[in-house]
């Protein structure tokens, strides 16, 4: 392996050897995604299938349904 190689390759694993010690004797403070995160997600899972059910039952709505060959033009009156 060259020298340059070599060096820059135990500098990378110096810094993540000091990164991996320093994150271990640090107190993991939860975050609000960590509290909260899957409760928010559920929630809005929820919500969602609400409202599109909602759309797709309770609205009139005519799904796909064209009038292309089924109106004909009426006669020209003067």
């Amino acid at each position: 392996m060259f020298p340059v190689a070599r060096a820059a390759q135990s500098l990378v694993a110096r810094g993540i050897q000091h990164t991996a010690v320093r994150q271990a004797h640090r107190k993991h403070q939860p975050t609000f995604h960590d509290k909260y995160g899957a409760m928010v997600l559920l929630g809005g899972a929820t919500m969602f299938t609400a409202v599109w059910g909602y759309v797709f039952t309770q609205l009139k709505i005519e799904w796909g349904f064209s009038p292309v060959g089924r109106i004909t033009p009426s006669e020209w009156k003067e």
